[in-house]
């Protein structure tokens, strides 16, 4: 299976969006299902479940987790990383959603309880550095609590922390269980080091063009 550098992500959903025209929030939703599937695998419906979730796409994602899991029986709670007001198109939406459906959203602290599975939405392939204070001490005390809290753990995409191109932590880094990344494994899951944070890597599809993904790696060899 080919493996894919950050670049060449952003690529295919450039392409998939622009040229193939399928809506951000169609790749979203698939992505959302495709996790959300591997995750009551994990801990069955029913299941107490953290979702943690950062300011971006990657929280994004799993605001509509959160939809998808609640749907589904689960007690779900959302344990917030930043600050909702920066949410802006496809996270937006799932963002109200979850408002008007009215799931419990907590600061993320509440990770210290225990649940069934703590799902990893915090950051995506899109990090390249260490977050600038505040967020650097505020991330370190979220990897110590969900380390201590000893549930599984489920990462979106990419354990936040990791550095998708090389594999290598960034800053303190989640250890996963499982991680389910999309359209394809990120190069830096080629590098033995990297498995210590992802544990077992799952691939779910959100729709991609083949075509998109053939493009991406011809524009970004």
């Amino acid at each position: 299976m080919i493996s894919l550098t950050r670049d060449q992500v952003r690529g295919v959903d450039r392409l998939a969006i622009e040229k193939y025209r399928i809506p951000g929030i169609v790749l979203m939703e698939n992505a959302a299902r495709g996790a959300s599937e591997v995750a009551l695998k994990m801990a069955g419906e029913h299941a107490r479940i953290m979702i943690l979730c950062g300011g971006g796409n990657n929280g994004g994602d799993g605001l509509a987790m959160a939809r998808h899991l609640h749907n589904k029986g689960c007690d779900v709670r959302i344990g917030l990383f930043g600050d909702y007001r920066k949410y802006q198109g496809e996270a937006l939406v799932n963002w109200s959603i979850c408002n008007e459906m009215k799931i419990p959203i907590h600061d993320f602290v509440i990770a210290a309880l225990k649940f069934d599975l703590i799902v990893d939405a915090v950051f995506g392939t899109g990090l390249t550095s260490a977050p600038r204070a505040p967020f650097d001490e505020l991330f370190s005390e979220l990897v110590w609590r969900v380390e201590r809290n000893s549930s599984p753990v489920l990462a979106i995409d990419v354990p936040s922390g990791l550095d998708c191109d090389t594999g290598l932590p960034l800053v303190p880094c989640i250890r996963a269980t499982q991680t389910v990344t999309f359209v394809a494994p990120k190069i830096g899951f080629n590098n033995p080091e990297s498995k210590q944070f992802t544990g077992e890597v799952r691939v779910a599809d959100i729709g991609c063009p083949r075509e998109a993904i053939d493009e991406a790696i011809r524009m970004h060899p």
